[in-house]
């Protein structure tokens, strides 16, 4: 995939749409699922992985590499999406909770009525505990724990040093763990 992927960004970088088109079939998925995480519902992760690559195409010359391709479009994604919740945010100060795609369902090949239930319970809680997090504290922790970015590439991507980011993912299961620990002393 590195060959093919280091062809496309040449034929990208040199104005040729099918080389954009490789580069956006090779990550689309990565970056919906990282959107859909910052996001909460579909519809804001499509919006925002539609901006990722818009961001991507007029950004191209500036990526140098340094970092896997994958890796940058990550902070893309982070960046569009952090500037979606602060709009939203702005414009609405109550989010409605919203489940997450198959948080628990894969606990079982078919899970009974009550799991399912718990299940769909257990995703709207940490949805929720997410969406309590600052988009900087969110951004941080998914790309840590969820992308398995590294401290390090997570400060060049966006900003900071060391030290930030990490103090913002601490902050974040922090935040994580207390939202969710009454339900975790619960059992079904």
């Amino acid at each position: 995939m590195e060959a093919i992927e280091a062809a496309a960004i040449s034929q990208a970088r040199s104005g040729d749409p099918e080389g954009f088109r490789v580069l956006v079939e090779l990550h689309s998925r990565a970056v919906f699922r990282l959107a859909y995480r910052m996001t909460g519902n579909e519809q804001d992760a499509e919006d925002t992985v539609q901006e990722t690559f818009l961001r991507a195409w007029r950004q191209l010359r500036r990526f140098d590499g340094r970092s896997r391709f994958g890796t940058w479009l990550h902070a893309i994604t982070a960046n569009c999406a952090v500037d979606l919740l602060r709009r939203r945010s702005r414009q609405q100060k109550a989010e409605e909770a919203v489940e997450p795609s198959q948080l628990a369902a894969q606990a079982a090949a078919s899970p009974s009525p009550e799991r399912e239930a718990i299940s769909r319970q257990a995703g709207r809680r940490v949805t929720a505990a997410l969406s309590s997090l600052s988009p900087a504290e969110r951004a941080a922790f998914l790309l840590r724990h969820f992308e398995g970015v590294s401290i390090e590439e997570i400060s060049k991507l966006v900003g900071g040093n060391n030290g930030a980011v990490r103090h913002r993912v601490f902050r974040a299961v922090q935040k994580l763990r207390r939202a969710l620990e009454p339900a975790m002393s619960v059992t079904p």
